[in-house]
């Protein structure tokens, strides 16, 4: 009896890059005998045995079920717009790595039921490859080109060439293909010039470039005296900047101890104005509240003795005067005190 029948056998693997699209075909014949509705499964087998099997997209009933797997959601279709035509096959677009894994695509019209597996591989193209120069660029130095993609599924084959000068690697190189480097031994001069490096893989490739230039040996000699020549200046500098920090620091210090010693209860001295102003009228105002009898003691006193260079004046060129003629009048009897009136003689002492 004939039965239900897969017909697309040819190709079970598939390799692909990121971002492109595949189809995995699923085609088939039905029999007479098969009466019964017509289901198309597309099923992701995981790789760890543990999980389960993951629809993907499903046709049944004249219709397509497509919201079972969310990461490619969007992203895959049948071909075959009726797939009850005899093709199942199925559209994935824009791959990603993730998308790697085994598909199986189910046939089912009862009594009749056929499976297929394919293996989808998604890899990744090179990308972000960078060049890099590693050791001394010197003459008689060892020189090693380094070449390393930051994206690419294994396995990656990195190549070197040189595209100046001759555009031959130097005879002193040594190529390691799968870690991308090129070791440069004993370089010299002619080894300078610029070098290419290719990676691949089986789908696609990426390039970098880098410069090298071979130089002489630095004098190191030269180098070391200038720096030891710099660094006693430097700390020379350094230590004239300290000296003169800490000299001013010093003289602000002293002139601070110097301005609290002043003593602020102290009053300024006098004047000899004032002084000498002081003493006149303290000699005048004992003068004027001296009895007669006790005058004779400062008669023998010129004003001319006052101590100050800065007051010293003549004395008064007042005239004298006589004695008054006047009777006294009898102040006995008025029942009054006599009162002796100073009187001032010829040469300017009080009488």
């Amino acid at each position: 009896t004939r039965s239900l029948t897969i017909t697309s056998v040819d190709q079970s693997m598939f390799e692909k890059a990121q971002g492109e699209k595949v189809t995995l075909p699923c085609t088939f014949e039905l029999s007479e005998e098969d009466e019964g509705p017509l289901d198309i499964e597309w099923v992701l087998i995981p790789a760890d045995n543990q999980k389960r099997e993951q629809i993907i997209i499903m046709y049944a009933v004249d219709r397509v079920y497509n919201h079972y797997y969310a990461a490619m959601t969007g992203r895959m279709q049948f071909t075959n717009l009726d797939p009850k035509s005899g093709d199942g096959s199925l559209d994935i677009l824009n791959l990603k790595a993730a998308d790697t894994g085994t598909y199986q695509c189910k046939v089912k019209k009862a009594p009749g039921v056929q499976s297929k597996k394919i293996q989808l591989t998604v890899l990744v193209k090179p990308a972000r490859t960078k060049c890099s120069i590693e050791g001394s660029q010197e003459i008689g130095k060892d020189v090693t080109l380094k070449c390393v993609s930051q994206e690419g599924s294994p396995l990656l084959s990195y190549d070197w060439r040189r595209v100046s000068g001759t555009q031959q690697l130097p005879a002193t190189s040594v190529l390691n293909r799968n870690a991308g480097e090129l070791l440069l031994k004993n370089a010299s001069r002619e080894y300078s010039g610029t070098y290419h490096c290719v990676a691949s893989n089986r789908v696609g490739t990426d390039e970098c470039s880098v410069e090298l230039n071979v130089t002489p040996p630095v004098n190191t000699a030269g180098i070391i005296t200038g720096a030891i020549i710099g660094t006693l200046l430097g700390l020379s500098v350094l230590c004239s900047l300290i000296f003169c920090c800490c000299k001013k620091h010093r003289e602000k210090k002293y002139e601070k101890e110097v301005h609290h010693d002043i003593r602020e209860d102290v009053p300024p001295p006098k004047s000899r104005s004032s002084t000498a102003r002081s003493y006149i009228g303290s000699n005048r105002s004992s003068l004027g509240s001296m009895s007669p009898s006790n005058m004779e003691g400062y008669t023998k006193t010129p004003y001319s003795q006052v101590p100050s260079e800065d007051f010293e004046r003549a004395p008064p060129q007042n005239p004298p005067f006589a004695p008054s003629k006047v009777a006294a009048p009898n102040l006995s009897r008025m029942g009054a005190v006599p009162v002796m009136i100073p009187a001032q003689s010829k040469d300017g002492s009080i009488v």
